[in-house]
């Protein structure tokens, strides 16, 4: 079971936390964490480019020569795909990339996620992150002072307005709450901040 030091927002050493096994211990399986980010980011797209096809491109309902005797090549449309302003051809249309993944892979993607920066000594947990006020000093000074200068992701066990709004305006730095935490943000955040609290929530909802 892995066992964490916990830390208070100054970065001092305030005790120690046995992490879930079965979450933040597990074997770290590189496909499984392709597959999942690949499907995510798939998920993110609109989907909805479109080009104009000739017969949507306004214009070319005449000939633009007759067919034989001019010495040019035959030409049937203004609006056809060689001609500058004519519509395009096999370009994009409007279409669906989802990527349906089950809840089995994406559970144990995330588990090696979490277990990949326990081992790589990524994960920091703090003991509690509040706020009195709505200050991003506050929360500048915190993560200097616990080591994560970086792209962080911090988790909290609930909503905090204040926290939350603290956080958003630290370049790089992105916070989530315990229940709604995916792979592709743990994998790009340099360092994965989580409160004590937070850490057991994890422990118990994907164990």
């Amino acid at each position: 079971m892995p066992n964490v030091k916990v830390v208070d927002m100054t970065g001092k050493e305030v005790g120690e936390i046995n992490l879930n096994d079965a979450v933040f211990g597990a074997e770290v399986n590189g496909v499984l964490l392709h597959t999942v980010v690949r499907a995510y980011l798939a998920n993110q797209r609109q989907g909805t480019q479109s080009t104009l096809t000739r017969s949507e491109v306004s214009g070319g309902g005449k000939k633009p020569w007759r067919q034989k005797g001019t010495g040019r090549a035959r030409q049937g449309s203004t609006r056809s795909p060689q001609w500058t302003h004519g519509g395009i051809a096999l370009g994009p249309k409007p279409r669906c990339y989802r990527v349906t993944l089950n809840k089995k892979i994406k559970r144990a993607a995330l588990c090696s996620a979490l277990s990949d920066k326990v081992a790589n000594g990524k994960l920091i947990v703090v003991d509690a992150i509040t706020a009195n006020e709505y200050k991003t000093k506050t929360m500048v000074s915190m993560l200097n002072s616990i080591g994560a200068e970086k792209k962080s992701l911090v988790v909290l066990p609930e909503v905090d307005a204040k926290v939350i709004k603290s956080l958003s305006n630290i370049p790089g730095v992105k916070s989530a709450q315990a229940t709604a935490i995916n792979v592709y943000d743990i994998l790009n955040a340099d360092t994965f901040v989580v409160t004590k609290a937070a850490a057991e929530k994890i422990g118990e909802v994907y164990a």
